[in-house]
């Protein structure tokens, strides 16, 4: 099953729009590069694990 990471599901200074899916190894490092450039994180092993841990599955209109 495809993840989400979407940044509206997390408040920020930037009021962030980004949503990234695809498979779940994908998106995390999406999200970790994103988190980094754009937010200011730290790309980190453990703010990839923190990342993992937010995805949802992706809903299609078979399953929403």
């Amino acid at each position: 099953m495809r993840k989400v990471a979407d940044c509206r599901d997390y408040p920020s200074e930037s009021k962030c729009t980004l949503t990234i899916a695809g498979e779940e190894d994908e998106v995390v490092r999406a999200a970790a590069e994103h988190a980094a450039s754009v937010h200011g994180h730290t790309d980190t092993p453990e703010l990839r694990e923190e990342l993992r841990k937010m995805l949802k599955d992706e809903k299609t209109p078979q399953t929403a």
